[in-house]
């Protein structure tokens, strides 16, 4: 009769050991799963591609500041108190949505969008800025609204600054379920996006 390897017995106990430590690799975190993740789309219909460069625009994700660095959605609860909203967690932070609303929406108006991360063209002009606020304001429990502030900068060949602009929105809840938050900002973003692509020089 044959006896057992050496390798052989060190295999299991070596399960045996990594099994007491745990997963190896955790999908997901400790966090339990969101029921769903919230996320912005274009309303407005893209057509085909413009081919008139001289008239393109990169855009460029919006910086913002500490509060709306993450995927959760604040919420303003007093003039100097943030909380965030209970079950709301966006599907990527909401700069890089708003981004892509902006530029779903200006392509749509005819005028040429290059990613300059999928491109070697350069484009003739990028538009910048800051996603100042994008967040539930309750402080009037009366008349709860979504609020959005984007500070815009469009600057030209060499970095030349073109124009400057800042656009609000302010859009009414119909409840303060995430579902129906993430609506009226929907609503606020792609209302933003059309005002920034009227107001980009032709």
């Amino acid at each position: 009769m044959r006896r057992p390897s050496k390798m052989r017995l060190l295999i299991p106990l070596a399960a045996l050991a990594l099994s007491a430590c745990g997963p190896l690799v955790q999908i997901g975190g400790n966090d339990k799963a969101p029921v769903a993740l919230l996320t912005l789309r274009a309303t407005a219909t893209v057509g085909a591609p413009a081919a008139d460069l001289s008239r393109s625009v990169s855009v460029v994700t919006p910086t913002v500041p500490g509060p709306l660095q993450t995927l959760r959605l604040p919420v303003i609860t007093r003039d100097t108190e943030l909380a965030y909203l209970t079950g709301a967690t966006w599907a990527e932070q909401p700069n890089k949505l708003f981004a892509r609303v902006l530029a779903d929406t200006i392509a749509a108006g005819g005028v040429p969008v290059i990613d300059a991360r999928q491109s070697n063209v350069g484009a003739a002009r990028t538009l910048s800025g800051q996603l100042v606020e994008f967040s539930l304001d309750v402080r009037d429990a009366a008349a709860p609204a979504v609020v959005l502030r984007y500070d815009a900068l469009l600057s030209g060949d060499g970095g030349k600054t073109l124009l400057v602009r800042r656009f609000d929105r302010r859009v009414p809840v119909s409840s303060q379920a995430p579902g129906d938050v993430a609506v009226a900002l929907n609503s606020a973003a792609n209302a933003v996006a059309g005002e920034v692509a009227a107001w980009l020089p032709r």
